[in-house]
């Protein structure tokens, strides 16, 4: 079988897939996509689907809009900045989930202040942004972003306000 032009594609989902310390079993039981399909999309010799790409962005943990973009899915030029902001941010260990999940929000904030990201096709339906809560008041809801916590429980840095 002739090796489709998706190689960029399987070279980093096994570089990913290495770094999580997964085996390509593992991956794809996680994934809920069959181990000899996983090793194929790997070695270049099939396409993956949107949700499949999907699928194994959850199992690795990692940007789905990254996957989208080696795959040709999404234009790479107009996306490549924030995917690749995005990238970044999912990628830092340092960072706890929640951590990123507030960072992603800021930044997709600001990009709607800056009038990109509305309608953007790249964001994953299953990620949070931060809309302002409805009646757009200014009472705590879950998507305030919040400074860390000082000793006496107070927050030490800054809001997040409706502008």
């Amino acid at each position: 079988m002739a090796s489709l032009n998706v190689g960029n594609l399987g070279e980093y989902l096994r570089e990913q897939r290495r770094n999580a310390q997964l085996s390509l079993r593992q991956l794809a039981d996680a994934a809920g996509v069959s181990n000899p399909y996983l090793s194929q999309i790997e070695r270049g010799l099939r396409k993956p689907s949107a949700e499949v790409l999907q699928q194994v962005a959850k199992a690795l943990r990692i940007s789905a809009e990254t996957l989208y973009v080696r795959a040709g899915i999404l234009d790479a030029e107009r996306d490549r900045d924030e995917v690749e902001t995005r990238a970044v941010i999912l990628a830092d260990p340092t960072l706890s989930e929640r951590q990123k999940q507030v960072l992603l929000q800021i930044y997709e904030s600001f990009r709607k202040e800056n009038g990109f990201g509305i309608g953007d096709p790249a964001q994953d339906p299953g990620e949070g942004t931060a809309e302002e809560p409805a009646g757009g008041t200014d009472a705590p809801s879950d998507t305030d972003v919040r400074g860390p916590r000082t000793a006496g429980g107070s927050d030490a840095g800054p809001r997040r306000t409706t502008g």
